[in-house]
């Protein structure tokens, strides 16, 4: 397990940094981002990827299941002297009105997500007319895709693949590597919704969205941050093979529409 995952104000800081450097710019190639714009991110964790939004004087809300995380969010928004709005609540049934927002933020959550047609439907229902959505997500057959990075085993936590084995035998690893009952519930959820850029691309027609950008990434761009990595893209022909980039693809960016 890295130390992120116990320390969420360091987490909070490098997502603020991918956002700025990576995210926003991406955005911005699709959609102006200015003062004023509402920016709604779903499952925004301590709100990192919000921060820079917020600094640039956009109005941003952010909605996550955990109410942990958003009462860290909200603490961390208030010692960085910045304004955000925070919502504990399950998008899919939170009743208050969620719409008319100019951008709306999904970063690694649909990996997460069962119903993933309900969730990229309520999205589209969300937007104001001519706004986007920026979605990102690591492909379920790229080496980490199954998030065994979470695993306290250094061995198991460095392990690439290892998702993809059978799942009897994958639960096995995880328990003879002395992973906790939540940490192994928690890795076959997440086996069990796993998502493939081509499943994604079939939901996203079927939900009343259009695609405007996909961008593959061979080495994510918060990489950089977490590991030194330089980011680097996917390109063709790999890109455009199915299935093939599924295993290449650290993180796929798209803008829909």
């Amino acid at each position: 397990m890295q130390e992120r995952h116990n320390n969420r104000r360091l987490y909070f800081r490098e997502l603020a940094e991918t956002s700025a450097n990576y995210y926003i710019p991406y955005i911005t190639r699709w959609h102006e981002v200015r003062a004023g714009m509402k920016i709604l991110e779903i499952g925004c964790g301590e709100g990192g990827n919000l921060l820079p939004f917020a600094r640039l004087g956009c109005e941003v809300t952010g909605v996550d299941i955990a109410s942990c995380r958003i009462e860290e969010a909200r603490r961390f928004f208030r010692d960085e002297q910045a304004w955000g709005r925070f919502i504990a609540a399950d998008i899919l049934k939170l009743e208050e009105p969620a719409c008319g927002y100019d951008i709306i933020i999904s970063h690694d959550v649909l990996e997460h997500i069962g119903d993933k047609y309900r969730l990229l439907s309520r999205i589209a229902g969300c937007l104001v007319p001519g706004g986007i959505v920026f979605m990102s997500f690591p492909a379920w057959q790229m080496p980490f895709g199954g998030h065994q990075q979470i695993c306290r085993s250094r061995i198991l936590s460095h392990l690439p693949f290892v998702h993809l084995l059978p799942e009897a035998l994958y639960k096995g690893v995880i328990r003879l590597s002395g992973e906790s009952r939540a940490c192994l519930q928690e890795l076959l959820a997440i086996r069990s919704i796993r998502i493939t850029i081509e499943a994604f691309e079939r939901l996203v027609g079927q939900a009343n969205l259009t695609i405007q950008d996909r961008t593959l990434y061979l080495v994510n761009p918060h990489y950089k941050v977490k590991f030194g990595l330089t980011p680097r893209l996917l390109k063709r022909p790999l890109s455009s093979v199915p299935y093939l980039r599924d295993f290449l693809s650290s993180s796929c960016f798209y803008i829909l529409k």
